[in-house]
């Protein structure tokens, strides 16, 4: 079929909807009323209105405007976004963290959203009690006839969990707390005593008004006859905990529980809620020598700028705990599925899944090269400091290399403690462990390589500084 001379060609320009919106009536209304010179020029306007090419042009015209205008930000309603192949020799280069502003030094740095600290969100403290839990306060200080004794183990953070649920059964029950004794750690042989590691006298005085403690039984109750339970479920709650054991603390005067790991509820009574936050996080403050050292060393990482905290889970019994594998070499593989097939009592929950399961799960810890790549991806800047909490990882300092490569400024309390300073607490685990804590705490960013006790109490600890300018050391 033959084609129409008189046929026109349409064509037709895709206009991004940002730019015809920004067009208004007005704009538009100008061109249609122009002021008219003679009837002449009106009549030819009009031809030329009614022209389609005058209308894609027109179109052509004011979105080649638009486009400029979104280039070069000179609308703020419409945002910037610079073309990601620009770069810009004069300025110097800025990632997601803190930038050098200095040639000669990586140390001097520029804020940016890396280091930026959250909003509280007008986040208030609600600790108040209520009206019935301080009227029967009165009556469950004054009382002499009820005792709870508690043997706590585990490590440093997990009698720190321990020792905030005991203080909690003890107001369930209405009984005096005896100081908890911290039973010898099999794995790391820490002898220390709870007034070791916190000040047991600020643990006393702050829970004055909610639980008495005394440091030991007194005379009228060291010959009673004490009632053990070793075997407390997952999870209790405050009913089951009166149920099980007030009848018998009455009658006998003395209740002695271990291993309170996970044995009390997490879904308490508000009260009883408050009173776990006000214990964790207020009563158990370290000792004056814990405090001032982890204090000193804190200071020092703060020195230069701010720094990022990360809590490393690489040690050779948490790889044999989590059934996982460390991905260092072979070698290393083979030993811990060695050490676990000896003890398969150490294996926690899910013995059931294998090592690609539980990594697929997410139930492996993070190893140094899995936590360089998480870090660059969040935009941590080659040159940020950061200071890695933990105990040796298996592999030695070499299972580190790939964190040491990538960021240079990579210390623990050892790179930046003085000589001798740490040599009082030397083979006592619980206490690095809570130097570890303090240093962790006072940072800019907290990132722990696995979930746990210490990870978990960290990051609502920072949260509470944060929101309600509290602090602990």
């Amino acid at each position: 079929m033959a084609k129409p001379k008189n046929a026109k060609k349409v064509s037709y320009i895709s206009v991004p909807s940002q730019i015809i919106n920004s067009l208004t009536s007005s704009s538009l209304q100008s061109l249609l009323l122009s002021p008219k010179k003679s009837s002449k020029n009106s009549t030819k306007l009009l031809t030329t209105l009614k022209k389609p090419s005058f209308w894609l042009l027109s179109l052509f015209f004011f979105a080649v405007l638009g486009m400029l205008r979104m280039g070069f930000n000179l609308d703020p309603t419409f945002p910037s976004f610079p073309s990601p192949c620009f770069i810009s020799t004069s300025e110097p280069l800025i990632s997601n963290g803190y930038t050098t502003t200095d040639k000669k030094s990586d140390l001097k740095y520029e804020e940016s959203d890396f280091w930026k600290q959250p909003d509280g969100l007008g986040y208030r403290p609600c600790l108040q009690f209520s009206d019935v839990y301080r009227k029967q306060s009165v009556d469950i200080v004054k009382d002499r006839s009820k005792y709870l004794i508690v043997v706590v183990n585990g490590g440093m953070n997990q009698q720190r969990n321990q020792i905030v649920d005991a203080v909690v059964i003890a107001r369930i029950l209405g009984a005096a707390l005896v100081v908890p004794i911290l039973q010898v750690n099999v794995i790391w042989g820490d002898e220390s005593e709870f007034s070791d590691i916190f000040d047991l006298e600020h643990f006393k005085r702050v829970l004055a008004d909610d639980v008495r403690v005394v440091s030991s039984l007194p005379s009228t109750h060291l010959m009673s006859r004490h009632v053990e339970e070793k075997r407390t479920p997952l999870h209790v709650s405050p009913e089951w905990i009166r149920t099980r054991y007030l009848k018998r603390l009455r009658r006998d005067g003395v209740l002695l529980l271990r291993g309170l790991d996970s044995r009390l509820s997490k879904d308490l009574p508000p009260d009883l809620q408050k009173l776990r936050c006000k214990v964790a996080f207020d009563a158990l403050r370290f000792s004056l020598s814990i405090s001032e050292l982890g204090n000193r060393l804190a200071e020092r990482m703060r020195s230069k700028g701010p720094y990022l905290a990360l809590h490393l889970r690489m040690e050779k019994d948490v790889w044999v705990r989590t059934g996982c594998l460390p991905g260092l070499t072979p070698e290393y593989d083979e030993i811990i599925n060695n050490e676990r097939k000896l003890r398969p009592e150490l294996l926690t929950g899910r013995s059931n899944l294998t090592y690609h399961q539980r990594k697929l799960a997410g139930l492996c810890p993070l190893n140094a090269l899995e936590v360089t790549r998480l870090l660059k991806a969040l935009g941590a800047p080659k040159n940020a400091k950061i200071y890695w909490a933990g105990g040796e990882p298996l592999g030695g300092k070499e299972a580190l290399l790939p964190l040491k490569s990538e960021f240079p400024h990579f210390f623990n309390k050892e790179d930046i403690a003085l000589q001798g300073e740490l040599e009082p607490f030397a083979k006592r685990a619980s206490f690095m462990a809570a130097i570890d804590y303090i240093v962790s705490v006072k940072s800019d960013i907290f990132m722990p390589s696995h979930g746990g006790n210490m990870g978990r109490a960290i990051q609502v600890n920072i949260d509470i500084q944060v929101l309600y300018s509290v602090q602990f050391f």
